[in-house]
């Protein structure tokens, strides 16, 4: 069910068009996360990579950061995952004069028993859309922090655990700098993955205005036929897999040695971080996971490695002034080091 609370890899994304086929790892679970997709492509017309991230970040237990401009079904597209998975949803409107209590909860004054209660904050919930997160001052966004890092909300000094699934997916327009705040490294690195949502290409969009031509209706997701298709045992079940998914030596070395030629490139004032470095193994994993096997290899590192590291590293002022992309530094970086075998 949806929830919605009121006032409210592309750059080298993985590049599969959606959860990808292979050889049958737990043949239940795994086919229950390719319907997962299917069930979110009658709601949301191409934007596949996006899909994909997502679906790579339940398996990890981690958290998307959505770029696009507005009007790409940002906000249609978690919803659609919302009714795929039959989970809370709530979305909440960033703006500028949003305080940490509209976040996480506060307490209140209770006149029939005259105390203190704490009232529960959008955060407590499955999945969080946090639309425009950079519309809000650091010290709201610092608010998500420790929900999204320890999963649990300290109000008064007293820890609250969060549901089980939580999943926050944050939205930002890429173009649009008016009366925004620049999301600080430490927030970004709290985000398991970055997915860019593009304009679409021209068959897709007259695939997208044909269905509003029939009827089609963005509010009514049941008229989509959208239905639930993984309950949140299964979910479990396939997280618990996809940290069984073997990584052999050669291969963390692998991104070890990834990682750590980030903080070389002369191109980037900040290298990727352990933090990280760990993000790019979990979500190896699930990406070897989707594709049918039960261990990593190089190439399942190079595949996650724009999505998972794109957010975490930052260009040099000289690296930017000559147009410098942080993917293609990312690709340059993937290409020099050596490959094991």
């Amino acid at each position: 069910m949806t929830d919605t609370t009121p006032g409210t890899v592309p750059p080298p994304e993985p590049t599969a068009a959606a959860v990808p086929a292979g050889p049958e790892v737990d043949g239940d679970t795994r086919a229950q996360l390719q319907q997962l997709s299917a069930e979110i492509h009658k709601g949301v017309v191409g934007q596949d990579a996006a899909v994909t991230s997502l679906v790579v970040a339940l398996l990890c237990r981690g958290h998307v950061l959505l770029e696009g401009v507005p009007g790409v079904a940002k906000t249609l597209l978690v919803r659609s995952l919302a009714a795929a998975l039959d989970v809370r949803m709530r979305r909440v409107q960033f703006t500028p004069d949003m305080m940490p209590g509209d976040i996480t909860g506060s307490l209140i004054y209770d006149n029939t028993t005259s105390d203190l209660v704490f009232r529960e904050g959008p955060v407590f919930t499955n999945l969080l859309l946090a639309d425009e997160i950079n519309r809000t001052p650091p010290k709201t966004q610092s608010a998500l922090l420790e929900a999204m890092e320890e999963r649990q909300v300290t109000v008064d000094g007293a820890s609250r655990p969060l549901p089980d699934p939580f999943l926050v997916i944050a939205t930002q327009n890429p173009i649009e700098f008016d009366g925004t705040y620049t999301l600080p490294e430490a927030q970004l690195d709290r985000f398991l993955l970055k997915a860019v949502m593009p304009l679409p290409q021209r068959e897709v969009e007259v695939d997208v205005l044909r269905r509003h031509a029939g009827g089609f209706d963005t509010t009514d997701l049941a008229a989509m036929g959208l239905r639930a298709v993984v309950d949140i045992p299964s979910l479990h079940r396939a997280q618990q897999d996809v940290a069984q998914v073997v990584a052999e030596d050669p291969v963390v070395q692998y991104i070890v040695d990834v990682c750590r030629a980030t903080r070389r490139s002369p191109s980037l004032a900040l290298g990727v971080s352990p933090r990280g470095a760990i993000a790019l193994l979990r979500t190896s994993r699930a990406w070897a996971y989707l594709t049918g096997r039960d261990f990593i290899t190089p190439d399942d590192v190079k595949t996650m490695a724009p999505s998972t590291l794109s957010h975490r590293v930052r260009l040099t002022t000289e690296a930017e002034l000559e147009g410098t992309q942080v993917e293609a530094v990312l690709a340059a970086t993937l290409a020099s080091v050596p490959v094991p075998r």
